[in-house]
C-alpha cells in the first residue's frame, strides 16, 4: 500500500524525464519495474535471489506483451552504456553511504540525466520498521536536499507523500516489527526488506489499489509539506 501512496509522485516524475533507458537499482520483486518496462527500456538490478525470481516473471510477461526489461543480481552484470534515469525506491536509506553511491550512479546516466528516488522522511520517526527492514537513516527534507547537492545533483522536485493514511500504516508497520524482532545481519534485514508486506495474489494486489485509491487523492493538497511519511525526489546531473 505503501507503494501506491508514492506512485503519483513517481508517474509525474517518469513523465517530465521521459527516459529512453532506465536503470533502477533494488527493483525488488519488479512490480513497478514491470510497468515501467513497457514505457522505456528497463535493468533492474536485485541482489536477492529470491525477490529478483519474481522480478523475473513479472518482465517476462512485460517482455511478451512487447515491453523491454530484464533483471540482474550485480551493477557488474548491467554493461558499459549510459542511462537517462536512474530509480532507487527505498534504496539510499538502506546504504550507510548513500553519498558515495549516488556518485558512482552519476556515472552511469548521460549528461543532464536524471535520478528518480523514493526515502523514508522524517529521521524523528526512526522506529522499529526502519531497524527490522536495515535502515541506516530517514531524511529530513534538508538532508534530503544536502546529500543530492553533495553528490553533484541539483533537486528539480522533492514531493511529501503519505499524509493520513501513510501514518497509519507506518503505526501497523512498527507495531507489527516490535512483535517480529529481527535478524541481526544488517544486510540480511535489507535484503528481506523488499519482500515484506507484499502482496501474493491478484486480488491483494486489486485490494491494496482499490484501498489506497481515495488516500491517494486525499494525500495531495500535502505534496509540498512537511506532514508525509516520505519524499519522493526528481534530481538532475548538476551542469
Amino acid at each position: 500500500m505503501n507503494a501506491w501512496l508514492r506512485f503519483d509522485a513517481i508517474w509525474r516524475g517518469l513523465v517530465r524525464a521521459a527516459p529512453a533507458r532506465v536503470l533502477e537499482f533494488g527493483a525488488g520483486e519488479g512490480a513497478l519495474g514491470a510497468w515501467i518496462a513497457t514505457r522505456s527500456d528497463y535493468t533492474g538490478v536485485e541482489p536477492d535471489d529470491r525477490s529478483r525470481a519474481v522480478a523475473e516473471r513479472r518482465l517476462a510477461r512485460a517482455r511478451s506483451e512487447g515491453g523491454r526489461g530484464r533483471v540482474v543480481g550485480s551493477v557488474d552484470d548491467v554493461g558499459d552504456g549510459l542511462f537517462d534515469l536512474i530509480c532507487a525506491f527505498e534504496v539510499l536509506e538502506h546504504l550507510e553511504d548513500d553519498v558515495a553511491a549516488m556518485e558512482a550512479w552519476r556515472t552511469r546516466l548521460r549528461p543532464g540525466g536524471w535520478l528518480l528516488a523514493s526515502v523514508p522522511a522524517h529521521p524523528h520517526r526512526f522506529a522499529a520498521a526502519d531497524r527490522l527492514a536495515g535502515h541506516f537513516r530517514r531524511y529530513s527534507r534538508a538532508d534530503m536536499r544536502g546529500h543530492l547537492d553533495a553528490a553533484r545533483f541539483t533537486t528539480i522536485r522533492l514531493e511529501s507523500y503519505g499524509a493520513g493514511f501513510g501514518h497509519l500504516l507506518e503505526w501497523g508497520r512498527n507495531h507489527l516489527a516490535k512483535r517480529a524482532g529481527h535478524p541481526d545481519d544488517l544486510a540480511e534485514r535489507t535484503a528481506a526488506s523488499g519482500r515484506l508486506y507484499q502482496p501474493q495474489h491478484a486480488w491483494q494486489r486489486q485490494l491494496s489499489w482499490a484501498v489506497t485509491l481515495p488516500c491517494r487523492a486525499l494525500q495531495r493538497p500535502f505534496a509540498t509539506t512537511d506532514h508525509g511519511i516520505g519524499w519522493v525526489v526528481l534530481a538532475r546531473v548538476a551542469a
